[in-house]
């Protein structure tokens, strides 16, 4: 078991983040049987009350089902998982998982385009001087990194117009996903942020209320740079 002592200052945290880490990692399987909460509690030197909040944690992510008075079973996190987990995903270890990447990667190609057509069709008008002024801002970003947040706070608006809970949400859990990767993907998708001209006639679409022209803007902006990543992803998945 690779489970480690945890710090007292960090429990129950560090005992979520242990247990989470080890179901992800496939070092507990789908199907097996976790410890008990007083044999975790031994190997972690924590008091079982941590344990059983973790544990309550974990299985409100989905990950592990947990029975009063029975075992805690681990769960398929690919079936009962929330787009929560995508940051603990992408980066496993510090390191970049190629696959969540191209997952990402494939989700905002598709998801964009619809989400601008919609914000065109519910808010329109209402977002073009804010539109206008994200788009200023990009111009003017002086790096990589200031570029794509500034090209995040553009989706956002078009998010927000798009008035969809579902959107946003799947939205907020790539966002968290992609942040923390920022300094890593940003000069990667430069090519993308740096088409402003892209981004104001997508704006202007937007504002005019246009949705077939704004899903149509919204395919070239995110297309070209997204197909390019992902054939570059695929290669070097099939040369591990």
């Amino acid at each position: 078991m690779a489970l480690q002592p945890v710090a007292r200052r960090s429990v129950p945290d560090a005992v979520f983040e242990q247990i989470l880490a080890d179901v992800v990692s496939g070092e507990f399987a789908p199907g097996d049987a976790l410890p008990s909460e007083r044999r975790l509690a031994e190997v972690l030197g924590v008091s079982r009350p941590a344990v059983r909040e973790a544990l309550q944690r974990v299985a409100a992510a989905g990950l592990v089902e947990v029975r009063q008075g029975d075992t805690t079973t681990v769960r398929d996190y690919r079936r009962h998982a929330g787009m929560d987990l995508l940051p603990r995903l992408l980066l496993p270890g510090g390191e970049l998982d190629l696959s969540v990447a191209r997952s990402i990667l494939e989700a905002r190609l598709h998801v964009g385009p619809k989400v601008a057509e919609l914000a065109a069709e519910r808010a329109g008008a209402r977002l073009a001087g804010a539109l206008e002024d994200v788009v200023d801002a990009l111009e003017k970003a002086g790096d990589p990194v200031g570029r794509q947040r500034q090209a995040l706070t553009f989706w956002e608006l078009v998010v927000d117009g798009a008035d969809s809970i579902a959107f946003r949400l799947m939205f907020n859990g790539l966002r968290a996903a992609y942040e923390p990767a920022i300094e890593m993907l940003g000069p990667v998708l430069d090519a993308e942020v740096t088409r402003i001209e892209a981004y104001r006639s997508l704006a202007a679409a937007i504002a005019a209320g246009d949705g077939a022209g704004a899903r149509r803007l919204a395919e070239d902006l995110l297309g070209a740079g997204t197909h390019g990543l992902l054939t570059a992803i695929r290669t070097l998945e099939e040369q591990e």
